[in-house]
């Protein structure tokens, strides 16, 4: 099959996010390119390298100077992947968007099953690992995750977690991730009128590298959940919902502590340190502070990431 030029606009682009994943590099790009080459339609492959530090970059490098349909875009530093899914949006060019993870547990043979899908009218589509593999401290927090989510935003995706997802690109362009918002990106897709649907994918067994999640990432899904939920449509009136909560709260307490004053000078001369309604002005205080700085912290998210270099095949000399 001819290699179509490197200027070409490709309709799928597949972006694999790589993290220290130096022995699966090059199994799993063979295998995907097999797919892809097989789909008969354009595409490309951008790998985004998550600052590795394993030779994953270096190896990956040169699979991208040998085929036009490559490119790494390699960050300076390991910034996490949901910079890394941002990476991908900003640096792809397809009109439909696949993202996976570098490790092998994503089975390139269930792409063209998302893309089924997306030819239906679908704009995402979402993996589920029905026959989910792993330790189960590390599957029940996230099946647990994945029900809250979609109870709480009525978006019909079982498995959040899964990285092997395709999305039109009108629906994700301009999300401007950070946080574990790769994750919610059904979400926030949902709220622009998406179709979101699912469809079950394989779960490989981990054969190269060791796993990168944590129970933290889990809390901080919930949090980030909890600031799309406030943001909504993305309007000011949860930032002024929060700020307005803030100053009722320091009021509150502005008044208590007039009434602990006045029980100080006024019989039967309550002193402070035996006044209850001391913690109570305490507490109000603390509340209101933390209400507004939850207030400024609900801004427009934006890319938190920075590319070292993107290495692709070398545009060939043209002769005198």
């Amino acid at each position: 099959m001819p290699h179509p030029a490197a200027t070409d606009t490709p309709h799928l682009s597949v972006c694999v996010l790589v993290y220290d994943e130096v022995d699966s590099v090059e199994p799993l790009h063979r295998e995907l390119m097999g797919v892809l080459e097989s789909l008969g339609t354009s595409f490309e492959v951008l790998y985004v390298d998550d600052g590795s530090r394993d030779g994953s970059t270096e190896r990956l490098g040169l699979l991208a100077t040998r085929d036009a349909r490559v490119r790494v875009v390699s960050f300076r530093r390991n910034f996490g992947q949901t910079a890394a899914a941002q990476a991908g949006i900003d640096h792809s060019h397809g009109d439909v968007v696949v993202f996976m993870d570098g490790d092998m547990q994503n089975d390139p043979h269930d792409i063209p099953h998302l893309l089924q899908k997306i030819d239906e009218g679908y704009d995402v589509v979402s993996g589920w690992r029905v026959d989910r593999r792993g330790a189960v401290l590390r599957v029940w927090p996230s099946r647990l995750t994945s029900w809250v989510t979609a109870g709480l935003t009525g978006v019909p995706v079982s498995d959040f977690g899964c990285a092997l997802k395709a999305y039109r690109r009108d629906v994700i362009e301009g999300l401007g991730l950070r946080g574990e918002m790769r994750r919610l990106m059904p979400v926030y897709a949902g709220m622009l009128g998406a179709r979101i649907t699912e469809v079950p994918v394989s779960d490989r067994p981990r054969t190269y590298g060791r796993s990168k999640h944590s129970a933290a990432r889990t809390s901080r899904v919930l949090v980030d959940l909890l600031g799309a939920r406030l943001l909504g449509s993305r309007s000011a009136q949860p930032v002024y919902s929060l700020a307005f909560a803030g100053l009722v709260s320091w009021a509150m307490a502005l008044v208590a502590a007039v009434v602990v004053a006045i029980q100080r000078f006024v019989p039967p001369h309550v002193h402070v340190h035996a006044n209850l309604l001391v913690v109570v002005v305490m507490g109000l205080v603390v509340v209101g502070l933390q209400l507004l700085i939850a207030a400024f912290s609900l801004r427009p998210p934006q890319a938190g990431y920075a590319v070292r270099e993107v290495i692709e095949k070398p545009a060939p000399r043209r002769r005198n």
